[in-house]
């Protein structure tokens, strides 16, 4: 059985993509950081779940309704009090790695992804709400989040981009924090980033499509995109943080944008349920896994470096995908449009859902 350490021996830290009430008050998630768990990251769904599904915020938000408070602000005070809670108990994390590991990401509200200034105004809200050096502020990768982000690094604020697709729209992620960096004064070494670059839900959405296609040619590439479409990431970061413009900013204490592996949860029954996390493992990269994905790869998952292998075969297989006509710029597009409208309705039902106990709906 391998053991999450083995994970960090190889150059990966093992993120928790969870966080529920109750794992703080019993010592869940204290169990977890002890069991090798380097980071955590919230979303809205998990909110929405661990909120409506549960009493453990029945007396915090009671006291919130009793003092006047509007339902949305009464949101932001349990999600802050949560996050509160993990930051402090990943902190020694964050200590012991000098600011490299032990973050944990909160999203700004989602219906902004679309609204540059809007981001801006709501992730520094967030950095100033919630002071404290192991936070990072998720803000959607779309077109219109690229400004926010190279402005929050240029603030040295630790910045989590969400909702990355294709390869084209994470080089212009990754230029947004370079650009930052550079325009950031002094020493850069308290800034953090990474680039949450999705992957399950690229092969739903193709292999759907490879699946209508039919034919022996589109068969043999059924559940290969997503890993594919992550190790042409991962060539594009490593190009991207060498040469002489990395190097000025890392003379000045500049970390890396760890490219972060999300949604690595595997939604197809007919993979292995290690996919995700087996065959995106190298140096310089995060993999944020559900609990139960987690569980499921110390049981029985393969801890072996695999992200840099096979490049080239990767690589022809995409260029396979797009002669049969799938464009995978297309795809990423209509999945980071499908994610932005996923987590504006998770808001937006917990937001509902919260304003039914106080009968305001």
């Amino acid at each position: 059985m391998p053991e999450l350490s083995q994970l960090d021996a190889l150059g990966q830290s093992p993120w928790l993509d969870n966080l529920r009430r109750d794992w703080l008050a019993d010592g869940t998630l204290e169990r977890w950081i002890d069991s090798g768990i380097r980071g955590l990251t919230s979303n809205p769904s998990i909110f929405q779940k661990a909120i409506a599904g549960s009493d453990q915020y029945d007396e915090q938000f009671d006291a919130l309704m009793a003092a006047g408070t509007s339902v949305t602000d009464a949101y932001w005070q349990l999600v802050t009090s949560d996050i509160e809670g993990a930051l402090a108990l990943l902190r020694p994390v964050y200590d012991a790695t000098n600011g490299t590991d032990g973050f944990v990401s909160v999203e700004v509200d989602p219906s902004l992804a679309r609204d540059t200034e809007g981001t801006i105004a709501a992730a520094r809200e967030l950095h100033a709400s919630i002071d404290e050096p192991n936070l990072m502020v998720k803000i959607p990768g779309t077109a219109e989040g690229l400004a926010a982000i190279q402005t929050m690094i240029s603030e040295k604020r630790s910045i989590n981009v969400t909702l990355i697709f294709s390869v084209e729209r994470y080089r212009d992620v990754m230029d947004a924090y370079l650009s930052g960096l550079e325009a950031a004064s002094g020493d850069l070494s308290k800034i953090a980033s990474v680039a949450s670059f999705f992957i399950s839900r690229v092969d739903n959405e193709v292999d759907g499509r490879l699946d209508a296609i039919g034919t022996d040619e589109a068969s043999a590439l059924r559940g290969h995109t997503a890993i594919d479409n992550a190790k042409a990431a991962y060539v594009a970061f490593l190009d991207t943080f060498s040469g002489a413009r990395w190097q000025a900013l890392a003379a000045r204490g500049a970390q890396v944008q760890r490219p972060l592996w999300a949604s690595t949860s595997t939604k197809d029954p007919t993979f292995p349920d290690t996919l995700y996390v087996d065959t995106l493992i190298g140096p310089e990269t995060v993999n944020t896994m559900p609990d139960g994905t987690i569980e499921a790869w110390i049981d029985h998952g393969d801890a072996s470096r695999q992200l840099d292998t096979g490049l080239t075969e990767a690589l022809r297989r995409l260029d396979a995908l797009a002669a049969l006509g799938i464009d995978i710029e297309e795809v990423a597009q209509l999945l980071e449009d499908q994610g932005v409208a996923s987590f504006k309705k998770a808001f937006d039902d917990l937001l509902a859902t919260l304003a039914t106990k106080v009968g305001l709906e």
